[in-house]
């Protein structure tokens, strides 16, 4: 799903902080942090998003952890005593015995002159830490421990910053007793601009389909083609009374987005919902095999350094049903210390009363998580252990304990169904997956065993309707590796990843380092659309210059993806067409036709990743915004920074594109990314109109 994925995300800022004339006070694990904290670390002040307790050994430093803070740029002033924050208290007796912090690792303070980095330890755990060693400055590229720093080791662990002066003298830090209790995060306000009337202006050009407008606002420009689009044009809109309207919930947008399951009541999102996924479960090897896990919290940086050792093993029982959610489903229990349910799952709860025909599925995998699907998918044994443990987890809703939470039968009638994310059978998504030639028949194999162990409960709950449904790629390469007739037995629908065709990820720059480190210019890569209707013949994408025949990523659109997977089989009414509620932008974008189709240096600022934005963000940026008359996708450029997203207008070309074709419906990707008056899921409802 939704490139994005866990814990690779950003803040809005929080609070407004008055300036320092010293600096703040060393981050230190071993103390809990509330939110609004000022710390310092390898050389940044950093704000604490939500209160936290920073475990010994759990590494979430400010700079590893984005989910947990802010980063306020490089710090300033004389070095100020760590001073920690005073620990939360917790407010019942602990059901357990407080544990005493083990032995903290020493950290380091430099001497007048020296090197200001930490010194490297031989024992210390770092990801992306800046140390220095023998008068040299290193910044860790990926997790390491015990790889002594040397400037003359190009492909090892350590990136050579330069020289520095003098040494760091280690200053060992005295541990202290820390009992672990969880603390509440304190709510995140956001804050929602509403855009002002935003003009639409209609050219209709004479020879070149895209109109060049110098903006003095925030305008609209729709160019009517004079050739016609390809694909078809809907003369009549047939009758939509069954069409499926949904949406992902993402687990962590409770973090720096601040979006709660009660925000999708509130601003009237849920009403207009027929299904909601929640995204995600992720599945480990366990018990000689593969099962899905919950109940335990752990930060990987799988979406951002994919090399990481423990990439794709993540969790957070924190979201899922742990925390007190800052706002709460209307009519819900409350939540206290001997409630079974808290976190999203008991809000999911809520939300199930308020909306009892709402469909409401636990998604498995996504874009981060999908590591062991082929694995676990191989053999007859295996598929029949993976199943029986995630439905035992989440159907009949057994949860593991966790923070006195959970236990037998806690998540029961919460989720409806299953929805699969396998990203993807045959095709390597993350480097760190595992992939297999047999996946393509694995993958209809897994889908058979879901369904017959969703129908067995369904007998033995009085013939209960459970669901199933997968997420699918767009891709042609990637449709072409599964068996879209045989699958399509066993699933509800599918939900179809019509977005991120193209993105920030493709820049030319050869000098611009993403957050993984790493390099990945391409010198023919250009700005494009990324989740456009039909294909461009005249886009730089469209034609294989070996081949002179169609390119694979010219490909990647609604309308071939929906008629490769009819013309595979696949029952059109199972279709549900994606709707991206963000945009994929490039920055350093020459200012030449209106900068689609150019040479873009590095991908565009994003609030929680660069390369990313939420329409929230998007629609009250400055800029122009522009139709493609072929494509009808829309894109907004300044001079310099060229955004790709779906406005309302465009949802409304998909909405009749759907309704034409008779497919089964509209979903998103995800809630968290509208805006406060769900402008995005009013436009996109109409599909049942």
């Amino acid at each position: 799903m939704f490139k994005l994925k866990h814990f690779a995300v950003a803040a809005l800022p929080v609070a407004v902080f008055a300036s320092f004339s010293y600096a703040a006070p060393a981050w230190q694990e071993g103390t809990t942090y509330n939110a609004g904290t000022v710390v310092s670390y390898s050389g940044h002040d950093y704000s604490a998003l939500v209160t936290h307790t920073a475990y010994v050994g759990a590494n979430w430093n400010p700079l590893a952890t984005p989910t947990l803070w802010k980063d306020l740029g490089a710090s300033s002033g004389s070095v100020a005593t760590p001073t920690p924050t005073a620990t939360v208290a917790p407010t019942v007796k602990p059901t357990t015995a407080p544990t005493t912090a083990p032995t903290v690792t020493p950290t380091t303070t430099a001497a007048t002159g020296a090197c200001t980095a930490p010194a490297w330890s031989s024992t210390a755990v770092y990801t992306n830490q800046t140390v220095s060693y023998n008068g040299r400055n290193f910044q860790a590229k990926w997790w390491t421990q015990g790889n002594t720093p040397n400037a003359a080791e190009v492909d090892g662990p350590w990136r050579d910053l330069g020289a520095c002066v003098g040494t760091a003298t280690p200053t060992p830090v005295a541990p202290t007793a820390t009992p672990i209790v969880t603390a509440t995060p304190t709510a995140t306000p956001v804050v929602t601009v509403t855009p002002t009337t935003t003009p639409v202006v209609t050219v209709t050009p004479t020879t070149t389909p895209v109109v060049t407008v110098t903006p003095t606002a925030t305008s609209v420009v729709t160019v009517t083609p004079s050739a016609t689009p390809v694909g078809p044009t809907p003369t009549s809109v047939p009758s939509t009374g069954g069409k499926e309207v949904g949406s992902y919930f993402a687990q962590w947008g409770v973090y720096a987005r601040g979006m709660e399951v009660a925000d999708m009541v509130s601003n009237g999102s849920a009403a207009k919902m027929t299904y909601l996924n929640y995204a995600f479960g992720n599945i480990q090897p366990k018990n000689n095999g593969y099962e899905c896990v919950a109940g335990y919290d752990k930060l990987e940086s799988g979406a951002t350094t994919p090399k990481a050792p423990d990439a794709g093993s993540g969790g957070d029982a924190w979201a899922d049903y742990g925390r007190t959610p800052a706002r709460q489903v209307s009519g819900g229990t409350p939540i206290t210390w001997e409630t079974p349910l808290a976190g999203n799952f008991h809000e999911l709860q809520s939300l199930k009363k308020m909306y009892p025909n709402m469909k409401i599925f636990i998604s498995l995998g996504g874009w981060t998580w999908s590591k062991w699907f082929s694995n676990a998918a191989q053999t007859d044994a295996l598929r029949k252990q993976l199943v029986a443990s995630c439905l035992d987890i989440y159907i009949k809703g057994n949860l593991p304990l966790y923070s006195g939470r959970g236990g037998p039968g806690t998540l029961a009638n919460v989720f409806d169904g299953v929805d699969i994310d396998w990203e993807f059978p045959g095709v390597i998504g993350q480097p760190y997956n595992t992939v297999s030639a047999n996946d393509k028949r694995n993958f209809t194999l897994l889908m058979a065993e879901f369904r017959a162990q969703l129908d067995a409960l369904s007998k033995a709950n009085g013939n209960k309707k459970y669901y199933l449904t997968a997420a699918m790629s767009a891709g042609k390469d990637k449709i072409e590796q599964t068996e879209p007739a045989e699958y399509s037995k066993y699933l509800d629908f599918i939900n179809l990843m019509t977005y991120d065709f193209h993105g920030g990820w493709e820049y030319t720059s050869t000098t611009y380092m993403d957050a993984a480190y790493e390099n990945n210019a391409n010198p023919a890569a250009k700005t494009d659309f990324h989740s456009n209707l039909y294909a461009d013949p005249n886009g730089p994408n469209y034609l294989d210059p070996k081949t002179g025949q169609r390119g694979v990523a010219s490909y990647y659109t609604i309308d071939d993806s929906v008629k490769n997977l009819i013309s595979a089989g696949f029952p059109a009414n199972k279709i549900i067409v994606g709707v991206p509620f963000y945009g994929r932008g490039w920055s350093g974008v020459p200012n030449v036709n209106n900068g689609l189709y150019q040479q873009a240096t590095t991908p565009a600022h994003g609030t929680y990743e660069n390369g990313i934005e939420d329409y929230k963000v998007l629609v009250n940026a400055p800029g122009t915004v522009y139709v493609h008359p072929v494509t009808k996708q829309s894109w907004k450029f300044d001079g310099s920074t060229f955004w790709s997203y779906d406005t309302p207008a465009v949802i409304q070309t998909k909405i009749d594109y759907v309704n034409a074709n008779n497919l089964g419906g509209m979903f998103s990707w995800s809630l968290d990314g509208d805006d406060k008056s769900a402008t995005l899921m009013n436009a996109m409802s109409k599909v049942r109109k």
